[in-house]
């Protein structure tokens, strides 16, 4: 073999040597995933001749959830683990607000005046919502405690209810999203018909706590 061919194979091989490396070093891509409802709830009531609004203030959530990632709890329940490359398509918070406020509109029938314009003449029903608790374990359930206040814009006096349940989160991460999903779905549906009882002039019946 000649020494030209000889060199050239060496630095073949060096080549496939530092593309293998490079390969080996690459890393997984980000996932990302949301909490809005995978299908459009049917509506509860038809909404007043005059239309309806509906506004979501910025949720307040444990500081260990104000983030992009998605944070869930380790095998043995007291490790808490922030995976990197599962992420929610915004900031929890921010995640959350927007599928409560799109699942609630869509339940009454209402514009969402949250980040947008509402209804002119139209003075919008205010929704502040408290994220006590949103616990997830891979391949277990998502344990979640939530409260929200509502008040027309045009008053101060305020209605108070709560929700607080668990959705089983089989199948790894995507299990955990499809659950958050399921607790945005119920929840969503229980402050639309708060709003709507107080529309209606009714006594708002907060949901009774799963048994």
């Amino acid at each position: 073999m000649s020494r030209f061919a000889s060199r050239r194979i060496g630095a073949t091989a060096v080549l496939a040597l530092a593309m293998a490396g490079l390969g080996g070093c690459a890393s997984e891509p980000d996932r990302y995933y949301t909490l809005a409802e995978p299908a459009a709830p049917q509506p509860l009531v038809a909404p007043p001749p005059g239309g309806l609004a509906i506004e979501m203030a910025p949720l307040a959530v444990p500081e260990r959830l104000a983030r992009p990632q998605m944070v869930v709890r380790g095998p043995a329940g007291a490790e808490v683990q922030v995976l990197e490359q599962s992420r929610w398509a915004a900031s929890f918070e921010q995640e959350l607000r927007d599928a409560l406020a799109g699942g609630v509109a869509a339940r009454l029938g209402a514009t969402d005046a949250t980040r947008g314009p509402g209804v002119a003449g139209v003075l919008p029903w205010r929704i502040a919502v408290q994220v006590q608790r949103f616990d997830a374990a891979q391949g277990g359930q998502v344990e979640a405690a939530l409260s929200w206040t509502v008040r027309r814009a045009d008053s101060s006096q305020r209605s108070t209810c709560s929700w607080r349940g668990s959705e089983a989160a089989p199948g790894g991460i995507d299990g955990v999203a499809q659950a958050g999903q399921r607790i945005v779905s119920k929840v969503s549906d229980a402050i639309a018909r708060h709003i709507a009882a107080l529309q209606a002039g009714q006594p708002a019946a907060c949901p009774a706590a799963p048994g």
